[in-house]
């Protein structure tokens, strides 16, 4: 009997009493670099890449391991897509609308002036269509998205002067991320895309007039309030900024079936932790702050008008010359119409009146 015909005929135990034991090859371990865009003073948002490469390890049993870097590590804080698309770095930790200047859709996973808020933007990704819409946008860059963060709303920036109408705005020099800053530059503003580790030199220095973060405890542990003590609010440009891990494409596409749902699994886990941490640190962050003579002011409603009204016709502008934005866009806009008539019977109500009280 030839070694054929005993490992087809015989059960295990004859395979083995034969000699002819097929090889058994271990997995080999899986090792990724991913970097982010963020300093890792930043334990919130920066955090969300270690929690997200922590929980591969853990649901791996420590074969697939993942090495987080913070901007400046590895690439710049703004060249991480590239290093994504090319395959300099299996993946990445950013805020989507960092990159709208290759596309302006980009900033449509992140966040948009007037946009969702974070449970409205996690609903659209999860189960309205934003998911599926920018995984097949994205696969123009090499990229396989997950969503792994939110910020929630946040604030409205650091000025050194106090804004009282919307003309304040004019030549207004104000570090503000991403897409925004197409907004502001409309209503007589001049943008500046300044990664999070650069800011409070620009401010200090008086490079730049204003500059907008997150919220409280971020811009707290930045040190903006040392240089600037006027403290808008809401940041009207970002009601529920979306943090992704971007993955190349054929990095993703080498892993198993059970690798691939490790991954998913612990993006969504980061992508609840991420906010969970703000919404339990920014309450206390504000009370210091304002212990510390911060004046925490809201925007004028002009402000807030001039540009809701910029944001809408700039949208429309985009969408008469960009087709990925026009498609992806619409869908966004009819969800926002839904869940805003949603919220307005339900969250907004609850809200308003809970804090209207003293508890």
């Amino acid at each position: 009997m030839d070694r054929r015909s005993v490992i087809k005929n015989a059960g295990i135990a004859g395979v083995l009493a034969a000699g002819a034991a097929p090889a058994v090859h271990a997995q080999a371990a899986i090792r990724w670099r991913l970097a982010s865009s963020f300093p890792k003073s930043l334990d919130t948002i920066f955090g969300g890449a270690e929690t997200f490469a922590k929980k591969v390890g853990e649901m791996s049993g420590g074969k697939f391991t993942i090495s987080t870097h913070a901007a400046g590590e590895l690439m710049p804080a703004f060249g991480v897509v590239d290093g994504v698309q090319n395959g300099t770095v299996e993946c990445c930790h950013t805020a989507p609308y960092y990159f709208f200047g290759k596309d302006e859709t980009f900033a449509l996973g992140c966040a948009i002036p007037f946009g969702l808020n974070s449970r409205q933007m996690t609903a659209w990704m999860y189960e309205g269509n934003g998911g599926k819409l920018m995984r097949d946008f994205y696969k123009g860059y090499n990229i396989v998205n997950f969503p792994a963060g939110n910020t929630g709303a946040q604030m409205g920036g650091w000025y050194r002067k106090e804004i009282k109408s919307a003309k304040d705005i004019n030549g207004l020099k104000m570090r503000i991320g991403g897409f925004a800053g197409k907004v502001f530059e409309r209503m007589g503003g001049v943008p500046q895309n300044i990664p999070g580790g650069e800011i409070y030199q620009s401010l200090e220095k008086g490079t730049i007039d204003a500059a907008e973060w997150v919220g409280p405890y971020d811009d707290q542990k930045l040190g903006f309030n040392k240089v600037a003590p006027f403290y808008y609010y809401p940041g009207w440009w970002e009601g529920g900024p979306q943090l992704d891990v971007f993955i190349n494409n054929k990095a993703y596409d080498a892993l198993s079936a059970e690798n691939k749902a490790i991954v998913e699994s612990a993006a969504a886990f980061a992508h609840v932790e991420m906010q969970a941490k703000y919404d339990a640190r920014n309450p206390t962050a504000l009370k210091q702050l304002v212990g510390n003579k911060t004046k925490v002011l809201p925007f004028p409603k002009d402000v807030l008008d001039l540009a809701f009204k910029e944001s809408m016709a700039l949208y429309a502008e985009i969408g008469a010359k960009n087709p990925n934005w026009k498609k992806v866009y619409d869908d966004m806009a009819s969800f926002r119409r839904d869940q805003n008539l949603w919220f307005r019977f339900t969250e907004a109500r609850f809200d308003s009146f809970m804090q209207a009280q003293k508890l």
